[in-house]
């Protein structure tokens, strides 16, 4: 602590460059900051997500409990926070295990250090889902995005998909369609808060395992995310759950790209464990 102020570490996770990737906010020490005190703290460091995370009482370990700030609402899970969070903490106290107790459950997640000594960070989501969207949904979502409806990709229908936050998964027929992100800030807050949304993750398909991705924030007070761990996570239970991919595959999520912030987020799937796992990298952002 400094003062009456926390230590507030900033890293760009999914990404091995500073300036790429999606930045993030950590407080390695948030006890006894109240709920008003985070989300002020959040909204001070501007990014799309603060983790505040809160050791448990009986000493130093690696369990930890977390909450995630956006500048203008607490969510309850956040991927490219999580990433970032761990590696924070592995150069700390060394790469291995970690569990952060969640909103939405324990997120177990493992930091492992590579070749060149990039630290890296595999979550583990919460048990996942996947819903159908009614159609008048759907359609109010297009109105929003300034998209037609025949614009979208049929073979990768309309879902609310879940792995700690809620995301609807709209698919894009183009790269062209999905690059000229062009919305209603209001409108599609507005659609997003009446049904629990925490991103729209807009998809474009290059290949079977190889996606681009961005996703809209506005809940959050942010225009867009320039790498969602959590949409990530909801994505991969999304290809799984309508046969896209095999019960064990990896998928290669490219994100960022549009914004001049790319972002690279890898999809791991296991046959007999519903849970998702999403990995990436991340780097301290200087001073």
């Amino acid at each position: 602590m400094d003062g009456t102020r926390p230590q507030v570490l900033r890293y760009a996770a999914f990404t091995r460059d500073p300036a790429g990737g999606n930045p993030a906010g950590v407080v390695p020490d948030a006890a006894g900051l109240r709920e008003e005190e985070m989300l002020s703290i959040a909204a001070e460091v501007g990014y799309s997500e603060t983790a505040f995370l809160t050791a448990p009482p009986d000493g130093p370990g690696r369990s930890f409990t977390v909450r995630y700030f956006a500048p203008e609402t607490e969510v309850p899970f956040c991927g490219h926070a999580t990433v970032a969070a761990a590696v924070a903490l592995a150069e700390r106290i060394g790469p291995g295990p970690l569990e952060f107790a969640t909103r939405s459950g324990p997120v177990p997640v493992e930091v492992e250090q590579e070749a060149d000594g990039t630290l890296r960070a595999t979550l583990t989501s919460v048990e996942p889902y996947v819903e159908q969207v009614p159609d008048h949904d759907v359609s109010q979502a297009l109105a929003a995005l300034h998209w037609r409806p025949d614009e979208l990709d049929p073979a990768l229908p309309p879902r609310i998909a879940f792995a700690g936050a809620r995301h609807l998964v709209l698919a894009a027929a183009t790269r062209a369609r999905l690059a000229a992100l062009d919305y209603d800030f209001d409108a599609l807050r507005a659609f997003m808060t009446a049904r629990d949304l925490t991103t729209l993750h807009l998809v474009w398909r290059e290949s079977k395992h190889v996606f681009h991705v961005r996703d809209p924030f506005p809940v959050g007070g942010v225009r867009e995310d320039p790498a969602t761990g959590s949409a990530a996570a909801a994505f991969g239970a999304y290809l799984r759950e309508l046969g896209l991919v095999d019960a064990t595959a990896t998928v290669t999520l490219h994100q960022g790209q549009d914004m001049g912030r790319p972002a690279l987020l890898r999809v791991d799937l296991h046959e007999g464990d519903r849970r998702v796992r999403v990995s990436g990298t991340a780097v301290r952002i200087p001073r």
